[in-house]
């Protein structure tokens, strides 16, 4: 059986493009057969539909893939290259390349590139946990309507004897960061219901993830490294 991150994986690099021929054909013809993989196809359509509408295909250079094979071909590492590490590395640039879309499609919608008069007020947000500038370790979708969050890793490793603990900080709340509980061990997506925030907390809030001891941290308060973020508005 295959896991809910391993179908989320999927279907992003279905979306992305970043399969190959053969690829395509066979999660094509499994979407139609299995229901939660065609579901996070279709979720993944929706969240990357504001990138897809405002760009603009370009085509590379006839020329590209030649003076890739001849660089390749200079310096002399082609033929001692592992083929378990060019599959590692590609599958560890297509998740890359599935978060920084998202990122992407993020600031598409936030940046105001359609201009309107009024719009209503969003209810799916998004929020990125960056390491640094380039590879998010967790990104996280947010129902506002429902106060349900999802969080994924992206980059984030499993830790031995850790476990990684999500956080919300708000001056409403006081001067401490508040717990909101455990994520799945198994690095699994993990989804919570916040009901006992309101709208306008939750929209101002910063929300974190600290690594912790096994079984959350002693304190009450992060004590491993975290990371912080703020929740931006994806449209409906």
């Amino acid at each position: 059986m295959i896991e809910s991150d391993d179908i989320d994986e999927l279907a992003g690099e279905y979306v992305l493009g970043t399969l190959d021929a053969g690829e395509r054909a066979s999660i094509a013809a499994r979407r139609k057969r299995e229901p939660n993989l065609d579901a996070a196809i279709r979720d993944w359509e929706r969240r990357l539909a504001p990138l897809d509408a405002d760009t603009r295909a370009v085509a590379p250079p006839a020329d590209l893939f030649g003076r890739i094979a001849r660089r390749i071909e200079a310096t002399g590492e082609g033929a001692v290259t592992e083929l378990a590490e060019v599959r590692r590395q590609l599958r560890r640039w297509r998740k890359i390349g599935i978060a920084a879309s998202l990122v992407a499609a993020t600031l598409v919608v936030t940046t105001g590139i359609r201009e309107v008069v009024w719009q209503p007020m969003p209810q799916t947000y998004v929020a990125v946990f960056a390491k640094d500038d380039i590879l998010p370790a967790f990104y996280m979708t947010f129902d506002l309507a429902r106060r349900e969050l999802t969080i994924r890793p992206v980059d984030a490793q499993r830790q031995p004897g850790k476990t990684y603990q999500l956080w919300i900080a708000s001056e409403q709340l006081g001067p401490a960061p508040q717990s909101l509980g455990l994520m799945d061990d198994t690095m699994a997506p993990t989804t919570k219901v916040i009901s006992q925030y309101d709208q306008g907390l939750l929209q101002r809030a910063t929300f974190g993830v600290s690594l912790e001891p096994s079984g959350g941290s002693p304190t009450g308060a992060p004590t491993g490294p975290a990371l912080h973020a703020k929740l931006l508005p994806l449209g409906k």
